[in-house]
């Protein structure tokens, strides 16, 4: 059985990490992300309330979770994503961050630093306004800038921008990226373009992200729960390279993820998958099936022995 306030699987892993998806929705449709027509057959009624999500959220805090990261879709589209955040704090959480797409952070980052946010990691491709708009299907690059500009402004530091490396879109943009986010002081993170869901489709898309070192990469020290190594660029800024396809780092994997609709998946990028919906209400039946989430986390993915995951990244919160 899991111990209070220390969660474990069977390798031993120490679980203090929670990814909570508020929403399937998207104010995008990413062409490795989300299919062009949007979704079809969402149902939002399947969706969780704040209040069903805070009773599994204060569950996971008195079991040890110690960080708790909102995703989506694009969270800052659903109402009341202000007020949630201000309850999480209430509930002892100890650092509670975001990962959104920006484009509307400019208007809503400083309520969000004050309801209780620390940070934001953001995700940008590209820093060509045509190509952004023809990757997201109609976004706006500048809505985006601004939302970081703010963030800074109010404090939800040290940003992270994500950068998915895709062949033949933005290789060869990695150099102009790096001096931005150095100039702009943002953690930027090159992430190898994953297959899931419509990512599937983009496989000769991918690049190692070990392909942009250069010798004028200098290796950091990092966190070893962190996916990403880091690195100085001309000893200057931080570097970021996350690599789930061509290096491994399960081993090191602190997190579980909750979905919109209430299921707990264990890892990213298996199919497992337990519902914690008819569970609510009941104390001990829903630190059971957490406790049973928390036994099926695999030692690692098998992306590379050809098990990919065909369900869309937006449904499953990244």
């Amino acid at each position: 059985m899991v111990s209070v306030k220390i969660m474990k699987d069977l390798f031993e892993r120490k679980i203090d990490y929670l990814r909570v998806s508020i929403t399937d929705l998207c104010n995008y449709r990413c062409q490795y992300c989300m299919p062009e027509n949007g979704l079809q057959d969402l149902d939002l009624g399947d969706h969780l309330s704040f209040h069903e999500l805070l009773e599994i959220i204060s569950e996971f805090v008195d079991l040890g979770i110690k960080k708790v990261r909102i995703t989506g879709g694009e969270p800052l589209i659903r109402k009341g994503v202000v007020s949630f955040i201000q309850h999480i704090k209430n509930l002892g959480v100890e650092e509670i961050a975001m990962t959104t797409n920006g484009a509307l952070l400019h208007a809503m980052a400083k309520d969000l630093k004050e309801a209780g946010l620390n940070r934001v990691n953001i995700s940008l491709d590209t820093l060509d306004s045509e190509k952004f708009k023809i990757l997201t299907r109609g976004g706006k690059l500048e809505n985006v800038l601004k939302g970081i500009e703010k963030a800074k402004e109010v404090g939800l530091t040290p940003i992270k921008v994500n950068t998915v490396l895709i062949k033949n879109f933005n290789d060869e943009e990695v150099e102009d990226l790096i001096h931005w986010a150095v100039k702009e002081d943002i953690i930027l993170r090159f992430i190898e373009l994953m297959p899931i869901g419509e990512g599937i489709e983009f496989k000769d898309n991918f690049l190692p992200v070990n392909s942009i070192l250069t010798e004028d990469f200098q290796k950091l020290e990092g966190d070893r729960h962190s996916p990403a190594q880091y690195y100085s660029y001309k000893n200057k800024g931080t570097i970021g390279l996350i690599h789930p396809l061509t290096g491994h780092f399960c081993e090191a994997c602190n997190r579980l993820r909750l979905d919109a609709k209430g299921n707990i998946i264990p890892c990213l990028h298996s199919s497992l998958k337990i519902n914690l919906k008819q569970s609510l209400g009941n104390q001990k039946k829903l630190r059971e099936q957490i406790e049973k989430a928390l036994l099926l986390k695999p030692d690692k993915h098998k992306m590379n022995e050809g098990q990919y995951k065909k369900e869309f990244m937006h449904r499953i919160g990244g």
